[in-house]
């Protein structure tokens, strides 16, 4: 399956990178069961839908996504 490099404009205020996605080793959580995938690509971290590969990913620069993970440990994002 081709992978998407099609460019999206970011959101007004919000400096984006221009990454190129095309060659992205993406990473399955839950040793591949998961439904979202993680790249690292040029410093910065990028996480899409495994359900819908061509979908627009979302762009996390390192601070972001160091600060999600740990609060994903701590639980802050658990629904029950």
């Amino acid at each position: 399956m081709a992978e998407s490099t099609t460019t999206r404009q970011p959101f007004a205020g919000w400096d984006e990178p221009d990454l190129d996605l095309s060659n992205a080793e993406w990473r399955s959580g839950s040793q591949g069961a998961g439904d979202v995938q993680i790249a690292f690509v040029e410093g910065f971290i990028a996480m899409r839908n495994a359900g819908k590969p061509g979908s627009p990913p979302l762009i996390f620069a390192p601070a972001e996504w160091r600060a999600f993970v740990v609060n994903a440990r701590d639980g802050e994002f658990d629904l029950t």
